[in-house]
């Protein structure tokens, strides 16, 4: 019997392998980062070659490490950034553009021209989404309209697009399926999230031909066969889903109600809505937070744009710490009495704002501000803006509102005691830490797994789930109330200045 399960993680910045257990246990990590493209002025793109090289290198190092081979591994997952575009020649495989990133604005002024014309609410009534250039649809029209040849191409037929993970599915399969889950296709602004298909009114106003377009499926489920030349002998895929939906997952958050946050570079908040999806009315988004069996589950999603970003930003930026670890210890020491707020809107705020215009700022300094109270300011800015999304969410969804919230966390500043015992306190609700911190990619092995038979169902899968610390609120209310409100004025500052 096969004895791992093989998930690929292709995030942002770099691509990882992790071979796990049955009992969820890792065996291997492989990582590697690969460059970052800024070709003009708000432009992110990667190269898709750079992305299928290190997603093969690190699984075939993963495997080395563990002293496995393919016949050792019962399934592929796949988890991926969203949103990043990919379009290829159908023929070759080969891109015909760089990737263009989630992180991309070059495509504002169409999502602008579209809102102008009136389609915002028919694109939000059926995908939950809105006019961003975050997502793929403007995304995939831009590399149509500016890569010579390629509409006509993309009308014969010739070219397909897909997100990273329906890329990296055609290239393990030796391009024989075209396909993705239902968590990726709905951050395109091509798929009715109610219906489960691609939506032919929306194709038609981003100018995208449904000949481009991937088959969408279950998360869990056979997707196809890696070539048998890549790993030495065939290996099935059955599991895809978008990185906050894997996490999701990996959180075991399959009871309406449950809310997971993922704090990295930004953070990204979902709670499970169950099989309704729930019309935001504070500029969440409505989404697919997994979908098996055929059954989708639905979640509102609020994202914060910086959030380890500020961390980075008092390393790179302003040289008072050389080590993120530090600044724990720093706001520890921070002096009680200054109350200094961060808001961190360094490429504009995400939900429940949306604004794009705004730029960072901080407010209550005074003479002796020193790095200690900057060090808690980018701390707390995280947890305030968490705030700022459980409320929005709870003003969306009644039933989560009286009801105790426990907030499930991963990411990288999750590894600091002093930022989730801070968010636990602002956000009076416990704040549970699991014992397996890649959640992620344990949501893409378990997606797989369920498939292959390695993982039991998710009522049973949630009972592995294991807390490795809980953070109960520990502020007084008055305190907790009074800083809450600082942070409110503070951006009630920024985003409608006074005079």
């Amino acid at each position: 019997m096969a004895t791992y399960v093989l998930a690929i993680d292709q995030g942002t910045t770099s691509s990882r392998a992790i071979l796990f257990r049955p009992d969820t246990s890792i065996a291997a990590v492989a990582q590697r980062e690969f460059p970052q493209h800024f070709p003009a002025s708000g432009w992110v793109e990667h190269e898709p070659e750079d992305l299928w090289e290190t997603t093969l290198a690190t699984c075939r190092e993963a495997l080395d490490k563990a002293g496995a081979a393919a016949r050792d591994v019962a399934a592929i997952g796949i988890t991926n950034q969203r949103e990043t575009t990919v379009v290829w020649d159908r023929a070759s495989g080969r891109a015909i553009h760089r990737a263009i990133v989630w992180q991309d604005r070059r495509t504002a002024p169409l999502c602008a021209r579209l809102k102008d014309e009136g389609h915002e609410s028919l694109f939000t009534a059926r995908t939950g989404l809105i006019l961003d250039p975050y997502f793929s649809g403007s995304k995939i029209a831009w590399i149509l309209d500016n890569v010579p040849g390629a509409r006509a191409r993309a009308e014969r037929g010739e070219l397909a697009f897909g997100t990273v993970d329906s890329f990296l599915l055609w290239r393990l399969t030796g391009g024989k399926v075209h396909a993705t889950d239902a968590t990726n296709a709905a951050r395109t602004l091509l798929f009715d999230i109610h219906k489960g298909e691609w939506d032919e009114d929306l194709m038609r106003l981003l100018g995208v031909p449904r000949s481009m377009l991937p088959e969408v499926r279950d998360c869990s489920g056979r997707f196809g066969e890696s070539d048998a030349a890549l790993f030495g002998a065939p290996v099935s895929i059955c599991g895809i889903a978008g990185d906050q939906q894997a996490a999701t997952v990996g959180q075991a958050c399959f009871t309406p109600g449950m809310v997971k946050s993922t704090y990295g570079t930004g953070c990204f908040a979902l709670v499970n809505t169950g099989d309704a999806p729930v019309a935001s009315r504070t500029k969440l988004l409505t989404t697919i937070a997994y979908q098996l069996d055929g059954r989708r589950t639905y979640a509102l999603e609020g994202s914060i744009f910086v959030a380890g970003a500020a961390v980075q930003w008092l390393r790179d930026g302003l040289g008072i710490i050389t080590d993120a670890a530090a600044t724990g210890q720093l706001a520890e020491d921070a002096d009680p009495t200054q109350q200094v707020y961060l808001v961190p809107a360094f490429v504009g705020l995400g939900a429940p704002y949306w604004n794009p215009d705004v730029r960072g700022a901080l407010f209550g300094l005074t003479r002796g501000t020193g790095p200690a109270e900057l060090a808690r300011a980018a701390l707390e800015s995280v947890c305030y803006q968490t705030a700022d999304l459980l409320a929005a969410m709870r003003a969306d969804w009644p039933q989560a509102d009286g009801a105790e919230t426990v907030l499930r966390v991963d990411g990288g500043m999750v590894a600091s005691d002093w930022t989730m015992q801070r968010l636990a306190d602002l956000l009076a609700a416990p704040v549970d830490r699991p014992v397996v911190k890649e959640t992620t990619a344990l949501g893409a092995a378990y997606l797989a797994g369920l498939a292959a038979g390695v993982f039991p169902a998710p009522a049973q899968f949630a009972d592995l789930w294991r807390v490795e610390r809980r953070f109960a609120p520990a502020m007084s209310e008055p305190l907790r109330k009074a800083k809450l409100a600082g942070w409110r004025e503070a951006v009630t500052r920024l985003v409608m200045p006074v005079g």
